[in-house]
């Protein structure tokens, strides 16, 4: 009697057991799911950014996610048109995937050519090169008309395909669906948001430009008194300056991004988030970029710098939405506490400022963009690619 109550339980334990490896497997699936999905974005931003005038593109979707984010959505959710682009990862690791064999073939071609020009080897190698083009070409666009899944890829389904490849309305709507995966990822709409982005920029970079003019004109007299006062200037603007962005991607609208009371309220609710904040958004993100560009990266690998650029600019514009979320979310301050919070915070905000203030004005005798680089502050302004001429 003992045993048979006992297998019951056994049977539910091994049940219980065997749920949670299923489950702990579809985390694990999920996350490197999530993670390639991610990957996929930094990198289809950092081709963006790569590509003059596309990197407005860039940059409204980097003001998009902040903006999203202040508006109290998601993480994921705030990081828009990720699954998108995970498909368009998957396509070109299976586009390289399956070009690999073919350029073995063809390798081996040229081989047997130098070798032995003429021979009936080479031209069997080089027929073979073709029908494996045709092949993997055939193979990729049947998993990209199936979806661009990652099952599509692994699995062609051939029965399926001798069954429905011959046939007109297996294709007929497959550049309907293209279309439309094109028109959903907006990219006209985050083009112009990047154009009034930039625009709205400049005008409070006015400082910065004053700060070219009087070195250009010298740094003593009176061009070093005005240079020192826009100097000045550009710290105060620097600490609304971020959050202004994020409010302007949050209404969608220009003015909001010179709504300076609003975001002097914002930072009355939640002064050390906002402190955070411009902590990863002016210095722990942006100031290791500064020795990319001590000197001009070749234009051979343009990508890797500009693969920096935007996995270190995702994660700041990320810090300045949560921590306008985090204060449109909370009520008006009240207390000792709060006060003694924003006085502390308007105390520690000035030595944040100061050092990214240091470290630009270093940088304008390190950088190979010289005096340009107070305008070309990845930190605020749009993604540009540190390469040379």
């Amino acid at each position: 009697m003992t045993l048979l109550e006992d297998r019951p339980g056994i049977e539910r334990g091994s049940r219980g057991a065997r749920s949670f490896a299923g489950r702990a497997v579809g985390g694990v699936v999920g996350f490197t799911g999530w993670a390639f999905e991610l990957a996929s974005l930094v990198v289809f931003l950092s081709v963006l950014t790569a590509i003059p005038l596309l990197q407005l593109i860039a940059f409204g979707y980097l003001l998009e996610v902040s903006g999203r984010l202040a508006s109290g959505a998601t993480l994921g959710s705030a990081l828009s048109h990720r699954r998108e682009a995970g498909r368009m990862g998957l396509a070109a690791i299976g586009l390289w995937v399956a070009s690999l064999p073919v350029q073995l073939i063809a390798h081996w071609e040229s081989v047997a050519t130098v070798i032995d020009p003429g021979s009936r080897q080479a031209s069997r190698l080089w027929s073979a090169a073709v029908v494996m083009a045709v092949v993997a070409i055939v193979y990729l666009v049947w998993a990209w008309a199936r979806g661009g899944r990652l099952r599509h890829y692994l699995w062609p389904e051939p029965m399926r395909f001798a069954r429905e490849s011959w046939r007109w309305r297996t294709w007929r709507d497959v550049p309907d669906r293209l279309g439309a995966f094109t028109s959903s990822l907006r990219l006209p709409g985050r083009f112009w948001m990047g154009v009034r982005g930039v625009a709205g920029t400049l005008v409070w970079l006015l400082p910065a430009m004053v700060i070219i003019v009087a070195n250009r004109q010298g740094e003593t007299g009176l061009a070093g008194l005005i240079g020192g006062l826009a100097l000045v200037a550009l710290g105060v603007v620097l600490m609304y300056l971020p959050m202004l962005q994020a409010n302007f991607a949050a209404e969608n609208d220009w003015r909001s991004l010179f709504a300076v009371r609003t975001v002097r309220r914002d930072f009355r609710r939640a002064p050390w988030a906002w402190l955070l904040a411009m902590g990863f958004g002016l210095v722990v993100f942006p100031i290791p970029l500064y020795l990319l560009k001590i000197e001009a990266t070749p234009r051979e690998v343009m990508w890797l710098p500009c693969l920096a650029l935007v996995a270190m600019a995702l994660p700041a514009r990320m810090a300045f939405g949560l921590a306008l979320r985090r204060a449109r979310r909370r009520g008006e301050p009240v207390g000792v506490w709060a006060a003694v919070s924003r006085w502390a915070v308007r105390f520690l905000m000035p030595a944040i400022v100061a050092i990214y203030l240091t470290v630009l004005t270093v940088s304008q005798s390190t950088s190979w963009d010289g005096l340009q680089t107070w305008v070309r502050q990845h930190a605020v302004l749009i993604p540009v690619p540190f390469v040379g001429v």
